[in-house]
């Protein structure tokens, strides 16, 4: 397809959120180009996250892409918290009056988007090189980039930067339009994909004298876990048999004697952060996802996050063409961010609660323990829990 010189809204990202993104707007008869700066297959290539809120799971649903989630994807009505030695589960489904969440790899998710989009023909550019965006504050934004060596430039209404954490369009923001709000927790994630089955069939969150591990999975024949190491820990120094014997002592026995080991097809270790930025839109220009806001991944929040920034956004776009109204992008950034900071509250308490400081002493783990206890044994505080959890609705009111 010719490359357009002219769209309504650049879509700066290909990743799940500016994919879904395109998705809402060409149903609505929007006309959109993406731009990414990687290779798809290297899109293909990033294993995130893999748990999906109701709220995620309508978007993909709305879109036409959820047939291969619905028959793959594991749907999960509760988790364990495992702490001094034993396991108890926290019940979503009853505690929420039916809610669940589902278990769908981001890879799985990204790919469906991606043969949907290439199915219907839309614009997508892979490997564009210097994307740079202009005249955001003015009616007339522009985005420009290259590609094998040749210059484009691109005149839209709307540009929407779903470009993550590093990307370009939430560095190109004055620094003195925009608040940035981060905390960094002095700790990573080392997580190991492999196909072994899951050790249980829901997901189990450890508190450990030895640190914080969980083990997730993918589908029935893949497992994905993670351990709590230290930031200056490197992937070189944990080989598979390493990870499996750490993962071992932090479960409990059951748990232990269930696990299946084999070799890893994937290894990282990932930093944690809590970060938002504020506001969210700069004229016509609009940050969603990682672009805005990183959670830490305990509460399971970062992809759904970014669908419903989507939701709002698209909604408030289409909203503009149908009905020549700006209501909706002008309460866009309030309407995210409510939701944003309640879910980035859930998430730094959830790792607080969950993971090992060594620099807060026994009293520290003491602490923790009490908590949990609370917890599981106050119907009040699961419920607590599990609300977060699932997610809240969406709420469209000024």
């Amino acid at each position: 397809m010719p490359k357009p010189t002219r769209t309504q809204v650049v879509i700066i990202g290909a990743g799940p959120s500016g994919l879904l993104m395109g998705q809402l707007l060409y149903k609505a008869g929007i006309d959109t180009l993406i731009l990414e700066r990687q290779t798809g297959d290297y899109v293909l290539s990033r294993i995130r996250a893999g748990v999906l809120e109701q709220v995620s799971i309508d978007l993909l649903d709305e879109v036409g892409v959820g047939k291969r989630m619905h028959q793959e994807g594991l749907v999960h009505g509760g988790f364990d918290l495992l702490f001094k030695g034993e396991r108890h589960r926290i019940d979503m489904n009853k505690l929420t009056g039916g809610k669940n969440v589902m278990v769908y790899g981001q890879t799985e998710l990204t790919l469906d988007l991606m043969n949907a989009r290439k199915a219907l023909d839309l614009p997508t550019v892979y490997e564009a090189e210097n994307v740079q965006v202009h005249e955001f504050d003015t009616a007339k934004p522009r985005v420009t980039y290259e590609q094998n060596g040749v210059a484009h430039s691109i005149e839209c209404d709307f540009i929407a930067g779903c470009d993550g954490f590093h990307g370009v369009c939430r560095a190109s923001v004055p620094k003195d339009k925009i608040r940035e709000y981060e905390k960094a927790y002095p700790f990573g994630w080392l997580g190991v994909l492999s196909d072994t089955p899951p050790v249980h069939h829901e997901l189990i969150y450890a508190n450990s004298t030895r640190g914080f591990a969980l083990c997730s999975q993918r589908s029935k024949t893949r497992s994905r876990y993670y351990l709590q190491v230290p930031l200056t820990d490197k992937v070189e120094q944990w080989s598979d048999e390493a990870f499996w014997e750490e993962l071992r002592k932090r479960l409990d026995p059951e748990a232990r004697a269930q696990l299946v080991t084999g070799t890893s097809i994937e290894k990282s270790i990932a930093p944690l952060r809590s970060f938002v930025t504020e506001p969210m839109r700069f004229g016509r220009m609009f940050l969603a996802g990682d672009a805005a806001h990183i959670v830490p991944p305990t509460g399971a929040k970062g992809l759904n996050l970014a669908a419903t920034d989507v939701k709002y956004l698209s909604t408030a776009i289409i909203e503009y063409y149908q009905e020549n109204s700006e209501a909706g992008i002008d309460h866009y950034s309030e309407r995210c961010l409510r939701r944003i900071w309640r879910a980035e509250r859930f998430s730094w308490w959830f790792t607080s609660l969950m993971h090992h400081f060594p620099e807060n002493g026994e009293i520290g783990q003491k602490f923790q323990d009490a908590e949990l206890d609370y917890l599981i044994h106050s119907e009040s505080g699961s419920r607590t829990i599990a609300e977060n959890y699932v997610g809240l609705p969406m709420d469209f009111g000024d």
